[in-house]
This record gives structure tokens, sequence and C-alpha cells, in this order.
């Protein structure tokens, strides 16, 4: 039998049955007989549709997709690919008049002239009818009684809601006093070994407690298995899962039986006579479990607010009702008039702190400006002549101070003027070269100092405003500009914020525009298709050397520029690719800030980075500031951009309109540390009111995370104690890899010499076998002489820079020479691994690894 024969012959049982119900349905509600003919006209619409809609729904749900599309091929319709939708419809409409089942044929034959055959169906209906009346009339009796009991029990509670409470906190207060009393205290270890890692601790100590719920937390030594996702999981048991059971348990064995002595005895008959039985306790408790569960949930975050010394008092006094209401009330007055005097003492110390820190902070971030200065905005994109154009005005000026954000813009700058008869010395954190007779200084941005004047100030990149850490020596350099003329150099997106931020001052505007076109190559770029004249990209100093390496390999001479290579390395660097001697640059975003050089392509080996907390997609800006260093008037008409995947995201970026900046950083100033010293000295204290601190709307505070890192070595330590506050605050602020232990600790040993007036260490030169840890002797240096120009030894620190420019020498040989030979390796078991490989462990490390989180994470 085919199966849609099958599903016709279910389909005709299923119509008639449903056939039988309407008539029992029709005949039962009438008190008299009605005729067959009657029953005919009235339902004929009904037993006309009833066939079709069974017969439908049957066919399309029981018959399979396959026999559909099978049934409807041999009538010539195409299915081969339509979707499962259609092909039902299809299907549906094929069977519509597939052989009806005649359901008034099929009843005439069954009632028509058969006055008695109907006559009995009539009186089997209406006796069951009746019947279901007589057991609905009782459900909704049965139901109304129980609606009354629970009002009832809801009555009652409300009524007794404090009796039933003190005989909780009773009950409790003897458990607590139990548990405190013979229990043992565990804490948990940090054993690798589940079943290790809980530890006793002795006795439980009363005062370490205020309230029950501080109690509950602890652990009671148990452990509990628990359900996540579908998969099992082992924790240790506290006692406030055992206490919120206990006070559920408690209401359900005990508090039900009181509320059911209280429900009237006219119900209780009530309900005996209706139900026939008497009330027992297993039915009260089902009919009363929400309103029992409802009172638990009240309860248990009252207990949780006691205070744990009031319940180990009451444990001490036997129950009685009165007695028990009266202590609660009291001990219930007592917190309240206790949580009104810590309320009443935070809200002292709010307004207070607010007091303080509108002392502190007011008016500091509210820009201040000289009369009389002219800014001057130069705008637009990379590779457009900005920089140019306002280094012009400061060379013609009587005397200029130049303020870049890296140390080799500074440098750059400083050679560039001196070439060009220009006398300009040179001003960095780690290093000052002076000229004599000079009248123009180059430096970094941090070095500016509001008391000097000159006649044209330029401070360059100054969309780095809105950066978190740095961002705040822009906003000084450009609000306290002591100048003629300030020219300040950025990109597009901080044309507004520069004009709301200047106000009222003289602005004029240079808007800049490429002048050499970017185009993005269609195709994806592999390595195999760079050329002379390529800036390949990665986002990190390892990339970098990898990416060196397996170039070199190839054939190819190479250039590199990463953020941690010395600025005269990678001046030298830089240098080799102008000149032609490499053909090609690999670098990390580093090259997107102020690096002229000449490229035809740039090439996005990554279309990602970290940055400090997430690797995330490069935004826009990052983009149009690393490709905008393509193409170079007089050498390449053409800048080309080249991605290795993703090429239509990229590229939308490329050309998407750059999103203003709208805020800009803060940081602590003298005049706040100033301020802050009327009310305390401690270092500490004033970490934790920069941190309530709101900064003004427009402006984004520093994190000082790496401040407050460091002055955690040191805390509490000889060098807190013997150093002023904004001295110390002073060198916590040095511009060093404070992530580099080593650092740290040389940061550490300085800071300990000064505050005991002993000569400072000489910073460790380790082995010069690695690339590592030639740039980390470099870093070293570099650290000693920010402390030697803080401290003012010009010529111990004079000495140290010629040992840091043989360091950094001996890494540009190192890159010239040894690159070659970098290989990609595994961090964890040092296994060679490819040099486009996407992970810094390989493959067996990482399973490893894994097997032992979750074996861990799920015993």
């Amino acid at each position: 039998m085919d199966p849609i024969t099958a599903v016709y012959q279910e389909a005709v049982e299923h119509t008639k049955m449903k056939v039988f119900e309407d008539i029992d349905r029709y005949l039962g509600e009438r008190e008299t007989l009605t005729e067959y003919s009657d029953y005919i006209n009235n339902r004929i619409h009904y037993l006309e549709q009833i066939w079709i809609n069974v017969w439908l729904n049957k066919v399309t749900n029981k018959v399979s997709r396959n026999e559909k599309k099978f049934y409807l091929m041999k009538r010539g319709f195409d299915v081969e690919g339509v979707d499962r939708k259609l092909v039902n419809s299809l299907f549906r409409n094929e069977l519509r008049e597939y052989s009806p089942f005649d359901v008034i044929s099929w009843l005439n034959t069954s009632f028509l002239n058969q006055d008695e055959r109907w006559n009995e169906r009539y009186e089997h209906a209406r006796t069951n009818y009746l019947l279901k009346l007589q057991e609905d009339l009782l459900e909704e009796t049965k139901e109304q009684i129980k609606v009354q009991i629970r009002n009832q029990s809801q009555e009652i509670i409300k009524r007794k809601l404090l009796d039933f409470y003190v005989l909780i906190r009773h009950e409790i207060s003897k458990l607590l006093a139990k548990d405190i009393r013979e229990n043992k205290r565990f804490i948990l270890t940090n054993s690798y070994r589940l079943e290790d890692q809980l530890k006793s601790k002795g006795k439980f100590n009363n005062e370490d407690y205020k309230f029950v719920d501080d109690f509950l937390e602890e652990l009671t030594g148990n452990m509990e298995q628990t359900v996540y996702w579908g998969k099992g999981n082992y924790e240790f048991e506290t006692y406030d899962y055992i206490y919120e059971q206990y006070i559920n348990d408690f209401i359900f064995d005990q508090i039900y039986g009181l509320i059911l002595k209280e429900i009237e005895e006219t119900t209780k008959r009530e309900y005996t006579e209706i139900f026939d039985e008497s009330l027992t306790n297993r039915n009260f408790k089902k009919m009363i479990a929400t309103n029992l569960s409802e009172l638990a949930s009240i309860y248990f975050p009252m207990i949780r607010q006691e205070k744990l010394t009031d319940l180990l008092e009451v444990s001490k006094v036997p129950f009685n009702l009165t007695q028990h209401l009266s202590i609660y009330q009291q001990d219930l007055e007592q917190r309240e008039k206790e949580r009104a005097e810590e309320l009443a003492e935070i809200q002292r110390k709010k307004e207070e702190e607010t007091k303080i820190l509108e002392d502190i902070f007011r008016h500091e971030y509210s820009p201040s400006y000289r009369q009389g200065i002219k800014y001057v905005l130069h705008i637009g994109d990379t590779n457009t002549g900005k920089t140019h154009h306002a280094l012009q005005k400061m060379k013609e000026a009587e005397s200029g101070l130049y303020l870049a954000p890296l140390r080799l813009l500074a440098l750059e700058v400083y050679d560039k003027l001196n070439a060009e008869g220009v006398l300009c010395s040179l001003k960095t954190g780690e290093e000052e070269k002076e000229v004599k007779g000079a009248t123009h200084i180059s430096a970094t941005v941090e070095m500016f100092h509001e008391k000097e004047f000159y006649e044209v100030i330029v401070i360059d990149e100054a969309q780095m405003i809105a950066d978190k850490d740095r961002g705040f020596s822009w906003y000084k350099a450009i609000t306290k500009a002591n100048a003629n003329e300030v020219h300040i150099i950025g990109s597009k997106n901080i044309k507004m914020m520069m004009r709301d931020l200047l106000e009222d001052s003289s602005i004029e505007v240079n808007e800049y525009k490429r002048e050499i076109p970017l185009q993005v190559e269609p195709n994806p770029f592999q390595i195999k298709h760079t050329k002379k004249g390529d800036a390949l990209v990665c986002f990190s100093r390892r990339r970098v050397l990898e990416t060196a390496s397996k170039l070199q390999n190839e054939g190819y001479t190479v250039s590199l520029i990463y953020g941690s290579m010395p600025p005269e390395t990678r001046k030298k660097q830089m240098q080799q690719f102008i000149d032609g001697e490499t053909k090609v640059i690999v670098s990390t975003d580093a090259i997107g800030m102020g690096l002229n050089l000449p490229i035809q392509r740039i090439v996005f080996l990554e279309n990602d980075k970290f940055d400090g907390t997430r690797r995330r997609r490069l935004t826009s800006q990052e983009v149009k500031q690393i490709a905008g260093r393509a193409g170079r008037k007089g050498i390449y008409n053409i800048g080309m951009v080249a991605f290795t995947s993703d090429i239509k995201i990229m590229k939308r970026l490329l050309q998407d309109k750059d999103e203003p900046v709208q805020t800009f950083a803060i940081a602590p100033t003298n005049t706040v540390f100033e301020r802050f010293q009327k009310y305390s000295r401690d270092l500490q204290t004033f970490f934790e009111i920069w941190e309530k601190f709101e900064s003004p709307k427009g402006t984004k505070k520093s994190s000082l995370l790496e401040e407050r890192s460091l002055y955690e070595t040191i805390r509490d330590t000889e060098i807190e104690a013997r150093l002023p506050m904004m001295d110390l605050y002073g060198f916590l602020h040095l511009p060093f890899s404070s992530n580099e232990p080593r650092l740290v600790k040389q940061w550490q040993n300085t800071m300990l010499a000064i505050v005991q007036g002993k000569e400072l260490p000489e910073p460790i030169i380790g082995e010069k076998d690695t690339l590592e840890e030639l740039e980390l002797s470099y870093k070293a240096i570099g650290l000693h002489l920010l402390f030697l120009y803080r401290l003012g030894q010009r010529t111990e620190a004079t000495y140290w820079e010629r040992i840091r420019e043989g360091i950094s020498d001996e890494i540009h040989e190192f890159l010239k020479s040894s690159v070659k030979s970098y290989t990609k390796k595994c961090k964890n078991c040092g296994k060679p691994l490819p040099w486009d490989y996407s992970y810094g462990i390989c493959g067996d490390c990482y399973y490893r690894r894994s097997k032992k989180i979750n074996q861990r994470k799920f015993g």
C-alpha cells in the first residue's frame, strides 16, 4: 500500500470520529430530540469542510518530502531545488480533489429514515452531557473552596508574619550558634588538585562577622555538584545554601501546621463535604505551596540582614512569642538607628569629599589662553606637506619650538634645522644636545614648559590629544603655549575640536589635500608579490622580524622599523631605504607617524592589532594614517595600497569619512597636587581621589595605570617615606617600559640611591648575543639618562649617551647581518613554526594547555 492510500484510510476514520463528536455535542446541548434533517441543515457547512481539513493536514504531515516530490514529478512538476514551503503548497493543491470522502452520504446510510437509531444517539449524548455538567459544577465548587482556603491562608500569613519570623529567627539562631561553636573554618588554596584546595583554618571568630550575611559566605567543607550547560561541575558549598534550605524546610514542615490551625472550622467542614474527605496536612500543604515558598523568599533576606551578635544572644533565650517579639523589636530599632548613623556619616563624608574635589580640581581643565596669540591649524591627510609648511614659519622666526610625539621626529627636525643653518638644540627626556647660540629647540611634547617664550611654536600630530595616556601633554602645549604664533598640525578629524578648544582666539585654518592619489589593489597580496618600494606593515615586533627574515632568505634587502627600536637605529634603517641600499621596508604602525619615505606601496599584512586590552580591527583613521605613507611626489605619482584579506572592508575603512575627535585626555597637574596637599600628602589617597574625580564634559581622565602599578612596588617603603609626594609622582611618571621587570628593578634601585644620597647605580648592560638583550640594554641606559637629566647630571649623561649610541650601532649591525637567521618558534616548546603561522604556540602545546584547563574546570 502506497503512503498516500494508507494516510487516506486514517483520514476517513478520523473524519468519522470528529463527525460523531460533533453530533454528540449538538444533541447533548438540547433538552428535546431534534430531527436528523435539522442537524444536517444546521451543520452542513461544517460537515462539508471537515473532510478537506482532516485530509490535507494528515497527508501533508505524514507523507515525506521525497514522496511528495515524487508524486508531483509524476504529474509533470519540476521540483528540483524548490524549497520545502513551495513543495508543500503544490502538494496540498494537487491532493485537494483526491477521492473526496462524502460525509453526508456516509451519515445518511447511518441515520436517514432511522429514527430509532437517531433517538438512541440522542439519549446517549444527552446523558453524557448532563454528567459532564455535574462534573464541571463539582470541579468548580472544589476550586472555589481551594481559593477560599488559599485566601484565608494569605490573610493568616499577613497577620502572623512577624510571629512566624521570630520563631524562625530563634531556630536559625540556635543553628548559627551551633555551627560557630562546633564547625571548622575553611579557606581555598591554589592547589591544582580539587581535593587539596580546601584547607582548615581552625575555629570561627564571632568578631569577624558583623552581619549573618557575612558568615553565610563561609565554606562548609562539603562539595556540591552543579550542572552548567549540561556538564557536571563540582563547587565548594557555602552556608548560604544550607541556611536557605533550612528556612524553606522549616516553613514547609512547621509553619504550615500553624497556618492550618488558624483556618476557619466552617471552611474545613465545607472541604470535607465537597471532597468527601477531611483536609489532610499533605493536601493543605500542596494547596498553599506557593504561599509558603514566597514566605521563605521573604524571611531568608531578613535573616541575612540580621546582626550576628543579636542572633547569638537570641539563641540563649528559650522561645516565648511575646518575649521574642519584644527582643526583635529592640534589635530592629537599634539596627535601624546604627544604619541611619552610618548613612549620615556616609553622606557627611560624601559632602566633604565633594567639597575637596571641587577645591582640588576647580577650573583646572578649563582652557586658559594668553592674549594676542595667533593660532594656525594645518589640517589634512598624511604626506600632504603640513609639517613642512609649519616648520618653514618656525625657521623664519627669531626663536622657535618644535614639539614632536616621538624622540625620532624631534631628532629628525633637530638635524634638519642645523643642516639648513638654523641653530637648534635638542631636548627629550633621555637626551639634551645644546647647540651654542641656538635660538630654536626641537623637543618631545612632554618637555614643554609654559614659562618659556618663543616667537613660533609648532605642535605636531595634534590628534594625539585624544590619547588616554599621553594626550594631556598636547592639551597643555596647545592651551598654555607662550608664543606669538602657535602652529598646530593634525589630521582632519581634529578641526572642530580645535575650533571649540581655542574658542574666541585668532585662528587661521590651512587645509591640505593629497596631490598623489591612493589606489587599492583588487587582489589579495601574497609575500611572493613583494617588490622594490614596498612597505609591509604588521603590528608586533616579533612579526616584523619574522617577515624580514623570510624576505632576506628569499633574496630581498630589507629595512626594519618598529616602536621599541632605538631612534638612531631607526634613522639608519630609514636612510638605507632612502639611499636604495634596501629595497623593502617591514614595519609596525610606527611608520604612520611623521616618517616621509619613498614608498610606492603600503601592504597591510594584518588587518587587526592588539591595543593593550584586546585584539581588534584597525580603525578608519589608523588605516588612513598608515596607507597615506604610500606615494612620494616626484618619485611615485600614485600610491598603492594592498591587503592580504577582507579587501572590501579595508577599502571602505580607507575611504570612510573621519570620525571627529570629541574628547581630549587630562592628567594631574602641579596645581592639582599643590591643592591636594592641603588635605593629604599620601599618594595612594591621591590616586583614590583621582578615581572619584569626574572629568569635565568633553574630556577623559588618564588612567594612571602605569604610575599606580609602579607605585605599588615602593608603597610603604623608605622611598615613599623620604620623598616629597610631587617629586615621587614625577619619578613615577618617567616614560620607560614599566612592563620590563629588569627595568622596574633598576628604577627601584635608583630611587633607593636617591633617597639615601648615594651615587646612582649604573644600568645593567647584558650579553650582546641577542637582539632582545641589546634592546633591553639600550632601554636600561635610556632610563638611567632620564634620571641623570632630571637630577641635572649632564656630564654623566654625555658619557652614557655615547655608550647608548654604541649599542644603537650594534643593533643596526645585528639587523643588517643576523635577522636572516631569525626563525619563528613556539613560545612553550621552542619547536620551529612557519613564518606566517598565526599563533604564538604550536598545535601540540595548545592541545595540552586546553586539556589542562578542561581538567581543572570540570574535574
